[in-house]
Parts: structure tokens; C-alpha cells; sequence
């Protein structure tokens, strides 16, 4: 169901390069912003609780933002089809700032959570409304090199964010770690402001209706079932009473979704992101790249300093290796997908990943540091062969009015799936090791113990298991990928012309 939509009539001037360099400058600038934030805040932790206390709810630092990001990107990405990106962008960016400067503001533990939300909400227009820019920038044989920048821009944020983090708060404060985006952003808006011009809109018809009610479920739904998945396991038992009650809830309120989407005019979230075949078929492959992604992301660290004996910062370099070849990779996949097509090239790289993730639980034990860190080389020169062609892919077969919800749409999905592998994940790896502990132990001890010098060498064996356990889900996850692209998705998707 749709109503008329506002006709497009490009009545700017054609952008130059200088000016198409400003806005792809912009849009990088706003990237690191999004980027930054969810790494840099992590090695500040201990000056956060040490000033504001609350050590008992801080994880809602991280928790709270990924949740306002990740139910708001429906949203961001129909209003940006309606109303235009530019809107959606200054927007985004000003509500971020302004988290931003509450979060250097706050005097407690509550308020900083409750202000990482306000960061949150304008993150998600940040992180959907960049990547639906850079395909409106771009022809499709030109797409990999925005495509590529950006994801340039989240590996060095990846491997520079813990360590500005650190900085901020040990020779500085920590509340600058929120006012340095204020002058980045700054400069972001501007360069949107100034640089960026849009088709402009003639009525052809009714003006377009905002679905509040559709949006408002889908936050509400959202957000009730990524809490109970995010803290399931952690703050209560599975199946204890909070953790029935919010999937309950959330069942609920998916059902209240169905039938205001169905009824509405210009619904948040339109049904013919899962009629189309391709979108479809992406949505669920990237849905299980965000599940894979747990595992190195989240258990590799672990990993390398209870088996490798490694410190924190040598642990966190077995891992942003990835992030040295996934932009690298990215950025050549097009000249595999132009010879095999979009769909081949994402399956040959989604295979390779499972490979890959295979081979991590027959690494020797304890082994060199250089083994796991190959892997993840590896690794990250396989998702970048997976990852881009479906998103360049996905971004060409709609036009311009659709292109906002289709792009939110495949990132609302693979986030999502990283908060469901960091669930489920997490509860494989507290089995493994309690099994292998005789009934008691959790990653959380493991990671206490490691911090105070006093894992045994039984404690380090069960790490290993574990790790090796998420691995092989992992693969599980790289597998179904392979399957869903095979099966769902057609071997030439439908490409409309520039």
C-alpha cells in the first residue's frame, strides 16, 4: 500500500567534483562520528564509574546506544525517502551533537545512560542516511569507491577508538571524549549544509503522510525485544520472570506492527522489503554476517589474553587485522562482482568466511599470537568480498524514493543479528565453560580473573573451548548465509539503470 509520492525534478546544478568531494568528506566526517562512538567510550569505563558510579548499570553505556541506533534506522530510512536525505542528515547530526554535549554534562550514572539514547537516536539517522548518500553520489561503476572510504573510515575507527578512549580519559577527562564530536560534527553540518543539493520536489499529488503510529510500534517492539535479548543471561536468568515478560512483550507489540503497517498509507517499514526477493534474500544474509561478527569481535580479545597470554593492547591487535583487509577487499570486489555478478561474488566470499571460521578450533593450543591474527586477515578479506556486492547490489535495484528504506532496511537487519549472536553466543560460551569449570564459571569471571592475574591453566583450557564453540556457531551462521544467497536470492539481480 502507498499513496502518491512528490515527483522528483533535478533542478540543482550538477554537482562538481569539489562539491562532490565536500559532501563525500561530509559524509565520512559524520561515519567517524557514528564509528568513534561505539568503540571509544569502552577504555573510558573506569574513569566513568570512578566519577559517577553506577558500576552496576554501566554496560547500558553501550547497551542503550545500540538499541536507539538500531530501532531507529526503519524510521530514518522512510522518512529520507519521503523528505529527502539532506532533512534526514542535518537532523540526525544535530540530535547526535546535542547527545553529545549532555552526555559531557551529566552528573550521574542515569543521566549519562539517558543521554547516550539521545546520542543513539541521532545515530541512527547518521549511519543509514550516510550509506543511502553514498549510492546517490555514485553510479553503480562508482559505488565501490565511496563504499570503500567508508569502510576505510570504521576500520581506522575500530583500531583508533580504544586507544583515543584511553587518552582522552587518562590525560584529559573523560567527558571530552563526547566534546571532541562537537567541532567534527560541526564541520560535518556545515559541509551539508553548504555543499549538499538535492533534486528538488514538485507536488504531483497528496502530501505524503508520516506513519507515527507505524514508527512508534516499531521503536516500542524493537526496543523491548533487543533489551530482553540484550540483557537475558545477563542481568536475569533466560527463563526467569523480566526475560518471559519483555519476549512476551515483544511478541505482543510485533503483532501491533503487522496490523498498523498493513493499515497505513506510507508504512515505516513497506512489505515489499520482504515481497522482493533480493532484498529479501540480502536482509537475511547480512542478518547472519551481524551474528558471525560476535565472535571475533567479542570473544577474540578474550581469547588471546587467557590462551595467548597476551596483554589487552597486543589482544586488541589479533583483532582489528580484519579491519586492515575488509576495506581492502572491498574496495577490489568490484572487479569480481562485474565479471560473476553480485550474488556469486558475496557467495564466494561467504564461503571462504566459513572456511575460515572452521579452521579457528584447530589452532594448536596455546599457540602464537600470529596464528589467530592470519585468520582474522582472512577473515576480513572474505567479508569484504561478502558484504559490499550485497549492499552496492541491494542499492541498485530500487530507485531514488526507495532507496532510504531498502539501504535501512539490510543495516537494520545486520544489527539486529549482532545482537542476537551476542545472546546466543554468550550463552554458548557460559555452557562450554561451566561444563568444563564442573557447573560453575561465566565469561564474566573468566574476564575478572584475567584482570587480576589469576586464571589457571583448567580456566584457560575451558576459555579455549568455548571460543572454539562460538567459532563453529559462527560458521553455523556463515553457512546459512551461503544457503539463504543460493536459494532466495536470483543470480542477476534486477539493476535499473543510473
Amino acid at each position: 500500500m502507498g499513496g502518491t509520492r512528490p515527483a522528483l525534478r533535478d533542478t540543482a546544478r550538477p554537482a562538481t567534483a569539489g562539491r562532490r568531494g565536500a559532501v563525500v568528506a561530509a559524509l565520512m566526517l559524520a561515519m567517524a562520528l557514528a564509528a568513534l562512538d561505539s568503540t571509544v567510550v569502552s577504555t573510558a569505563v573506569p574513569q566513568i564509574v570512578g566519577d559517577l558510579g553506577g558500576f552496576s548499570v554501566f554496560s547500558w553505556l553501550f547497551s542503550g546506544y545500540l538499541l536507539a541506533v538500531t530501532v531507529t534506522l526503519p524510521v530514518y530510512g522512510k522518512l529520507s525517502d519521503t523528505f529527502g536525505r539532506k532533512p534526514v542528515l542535518i537532523a540526525g547530526a544535530a540530535l547526535f551533537l546535542l547527545g553529545s554535549l549532555l552526555c559531557a554534562l551529566a552528573w550521574n550514572m542515569a543521566a549519562l545512560i539517558a543521554f547516550r539514547v539521545v546520542q543513539g537516536l541521532g545515530g541512527g539517522a547518521l549511519q543509514g542516511t550516510v550509506q543511502t548518500l553514498a549510492a546517490d553520489l555514485y553510479p553503480l561503476k562508482e559505488r565501490p569507491k565511496i563504499q570503500a572510504k567508508l569502510s576505510t573510515v570504521w576500520a581506522v575507527s575500530a583500531v583508533a577508538g580504544p586507544g583515543l578512549g584511553g587518552v582522552l580519559a587518562a590525560y584529559a577527562d573523560w567527558r571530552w571524549i563526547f566534546l571532541v564530536n562537537l567541532p567534527v560534527g560541526a564541520l560535518a553540518l556545515w559541509l551539508i549544509a553548504r555543499y549538499l543539493h538535492e533534486p528538488q520536489r514538485e507536488d504531483t499529488g497528496p502530501r505524503p503522510r508520516i506513519d507515527w503510529a507505524g514508527a512508534l510500534a516499531v521503536f516500542a517492539c524493537g526496543g523491548v525485544l533487543l533489551t530482553a535479548l540484550v540483557q537475558g543471561g545477563v542481568a536475569w536468568p533466560w527463563l526467569s520472570a523480566p526475560s518471559l515478560a519483555l519476549f512476551g512483550a515483544g511478541l505482543l507489540l510485533a503483532g501491533v506492527v503487522a496490523v498498523v503497517e498493513r493499515r497505513a498509507a506510507e508504512p515505516i517499514i513497506p512489505g515489499w522489503v520482504w515481497r522482493r526477493r533480493t532484498i529479501a534474500a540480502v536482509n537475511l544474509a547480512l542478518g547472519a554476517l551481524g551474528l558471525l561478527m560476535v565472535a571475533p569481535t567479542v570473544f577474540l580479545p578474550t581469547y588471546a589474553q587467557a590462551v595467548l597470554g597476551l596483554a589487552p593492547v597486543a589482544a586488541g591487535f589479533v583483532l582489528s587485522v580484519w579491519t586492515l583487509s575488509w576495506p581492502v577487499s572491498a574496495a577490489l570486489s568490484q572487479h569480481v562482482y562485474r565479471r560473476i555478478g553480485f550474488r556469486d561474488t558475496a557467495v564466494l566470499g561467504i564461503g571462504t568466511a566459513a572456511l575460515i571460521l572452521c579452521a579457528f578450533p584447530f589452532l594448536p593450543y596455546p599457540g602464537e599470537a600470529w596464528q589467530p591474527a592470519l585468520l582474522m586477515l582472512l577473515l576480513g578479506a572474505a567479508l569484504g568480498l561478502f558484504q559490499l556486492p550485497l549492499i552496492v547490489g541491494v542499492q541498485s535495484t530500487v530507485g531514488w524514493s526507495e532507496r532510504g528504506t531498502a539501504t535501512a532496511s539490510v543495516l537494520f537487519c545486520r544489527q539486529t543479528g549482532q545482537t542476537v549472536g551476542a545472546a546466543v553466543f554468550g550463552a554458548v560460551a557460559n555452557g562450554v565453560l561451566a561444563a568444563r569449570l564442573g557447573g560453575a564459571g561465566d565469561l564474566d569471571a573468566v574476564t575478572r580473573a584475567l584482570d587480576a592475574g589469576a586464571a589457571s591453566e583448567t580456566t584457560r583450557r575451558a576459555v579455549a573451548d568455548a571460543v572454539h564453540a562460538v567459532y563453529l556457531g559462527a560458521a553455523g551462521a556463515a553457512v546459512l548465509a551461503f544457503a539463504v544467497l543460493l536459494v532466495l536470492a536470483p543470480r542477476r539481480f534486477p539493476v535499473l539503470a543510473d
